[in-house]
C-alpha cells in the first residue's frame, strides 16, 4: 500500500481544531484507501446493512467506543440519517475523532438537512499531486502522470485502460448524479461531461454548449452544478477590476484529472504542445489543496494576454502564477500588463525542470522560479 503522509497530516492537522473532518473527492480518488492508512482507526463502511443497523442508534453507538477513538464513516450519506450520527458525535462526544467521507459536499445530498456549519473541517482529496508521484508512487515520468491521470488504479497501471475511464463515468451518472441530483438525462448529461473534458481550461460558453449537448442553457447550469459539487469540474473566475479590456465575467471551466481529458480527447500519447496546457491541470490541484477557493482567480484581457492563476491575498495584493514546462520560455508582457493595473505582489513560474528555486529580474520584475516542492512551502507560509 502506497503511503499518503501529506493527506493524513492534513487530516490530522484538521482534528486539532475541530472534531469532525469531512473528506470528499470523486469516487476512486482513494479515500477509503487514506482512511485505512490512518493508525488506530475504527472504520465503517456505511455500505453494508449491519454497519446502517448499528448506526440506527448513535447516542448507544458513541457510547460503546473506547475514549479518544477515531472513527470513519465511509460513504456516510449511504445511512438514513448521517447527519444525525455526525452531530450527535460532535456535540455531545466531542471528545472523539471522526472522519466522515463521500463524493461530494455536504450539500449534495437531501439526507443533509444540517450541513453542520461550524462543527466541521472539509478536505477536499484530489487526485494525485505530482510531489506524491515523484515521493511516494515511485513515478517520475511526468507524461505518465498527464496520460494516466492521477487516481491511484490508473495511474499505477503500466497500460492506459480505456475502459476503467468508460465505466467510471458510468458509475458516476449512476451513483452521483443521478441518485445525488435526481438528474435524468443520461445522454445530454454525459454529452456534456464529455465537451467539458475536452474543452478543459477554456472559457465557458453556456450557449455553445447547450447547442453541442443539445440541451438548454438553463440545464447547462444546472448541470455545472451538479459537477462542482461533486469535484468533476472546478469553475476558475476571472480576477478584473472592472475594466472593458478585461474578461470580467467568462470563467474557466477545468475537468478534474488530466487522464479523463486525455482519454476524451482520444489521445494514446503526449505531445510537445501538450505538455504545458496539461501542467496547469497539476498546478491548480496544488492551488485548490492548499489555498481558499475563494482567492484563486486567472486574468485575461480581451487582447488574449493572461495570466493562469492569480492568489488574491487582499484588496490590493495579488501572487502571479505563470505555469511553464520550459522556464525559459516565459514571457515579460502579459504580466508587465497586469502589473501595470495591479502593481503590488510576487510573480512566480512554476515548472517541473527547476531542482531548487531562484530569483531572476526581468526589466523592474523580480520573478521567482519555482519547483513544485518549493512552490508548495512557499503557499504554505503565505497568509491568505
Amino acid at each position: 500500500m502506497v503511503q499518503r503522509p501529506f493527506w493524513i497530516q492534513k487530516i490530522k492537522d484538521a482534528w486539532e481544531k475541530r472534531s469532525l473532518v469531512w473528506l470528499s473527492g470523486v469516487r476512486r480518488v482513494g479515500k477509503t484507501t487514506l482512511a485505512k492508512m490512518i493508525p488506530d482507526i475504527i472504520y465503517l463502511n456505511c455500505d453494508l446493512p449491519s454497519v446502517q443497523r448499528e448506526l440506527q442508534e448513535p447516542e448507544f453507538f458513541y457510547r460503546s467506543l473506547p475514549p479518544d477513538s477515531k472513527i470513519v464513516f465511509d460513504e456516510i450519506h449511504r445511512l438514513e440519517k448521517p447527519s444525525e450520527v455526525l452531530k450527535v458525535g460532535t456535540d455531545e462526544f466531542p471528545h472523539l475523532k471522526i472522519l466522515a467521507t463521500g463524493s461530494s459536499t455536504l450539500a449534495a445530498s437531501r439526507k443533509f438537512r444540517d450541513t453542520l456549519t461550524g462543527r466541521k473541517i472539509e478536505i477536499h482529496l484530489t487526485p494525485v499531486l505530482w510531489t506524491e508521484c515523484l515521493e511516494n508512487f515511485q513515478i517520475a515520468n511526468l507524461d505518465r502522470r498527464f496520460l494516466h491521470g492521477g487516481l491511484p488504479e490508473p495511474l499505477l497501471a503500466s497500460q492506459k485502460d480505456v475502459y476503467f475511464f468508460s465505466e467510471w463515468l458510468d458509475s458516476f451518472y449512476a451513483r452521483d448524479i443521478q441518485e445525488l441530483f435526481g438528474i435524468r438525462n443520461r445522454v445530454g448529461f454525459l454529452k456534456l461531461f464529455h465537451l467539458l473534458l475536452r474543452q478543459s481550461g477554456g472559457l465557458a460558453d453556456y450557449t455553445q454548449l447547450a447547442r453541442l449537448a443539445d440541451i438548454n442553457r438553463l440545464t447547462v447550469k444546472a448541470h455545472l452544478e451538479a459537477l462542482q459539487i461533486t469535484h468533476a469540474i472546478y469553475v476558475l473566475p476571472p480576477y478584473h477590476g472592472k475594466s472593458r479590456r478585461e474578461i470580467t465575467r467568462r470563467p474557466k471551466i477545468y475537468a478534474f484529472d488530466t487522464g479523463f481529458i486525455t482519454f476524451a480527447k482520444g489521445w494514446d500519447s503526449i505531445r510537445e504542445e501538450d505538455r504545458g496546457y496539461l501542467w496547469e491541470h497539476l498546478i491548480l490541484d496544488i492551488l485548490q489543496t492548499m489555498v481558499p477557493r475563494s482567492h484563486i482567480y486567472f486574468w485575461r484581457d480581451k487582447s488574449g494576454n493572461e495570466i493562469d492563476f492569480v492568489l488574491a491575498l487582499s484588496r490590493s495584493q495579488t501572487i502571479c502564477i505563470e505555469c511553464k514546462i520550459n522556464p525559459d520560455s516565459f514571457q515579460l508582457k502579459p504580466l508587465r500588463l497586469f502589473r501595470n493595473k495591479y502593481p503590488l505582489g510576487e510573480n512566480i513560474v512554476v515548472s517541473p525542470v527547476i531542482e531548487r528555486p531562484y530569483s531572476r529580474q526581468f526589466d523592474d520584475f523580480i520573478i521567482q522560479f519555482h519547483s513544485v516542492f518549493s512552490f508548495m512551502n512557499y503557499l504554505d507560509s503565505i497568509t491568505v
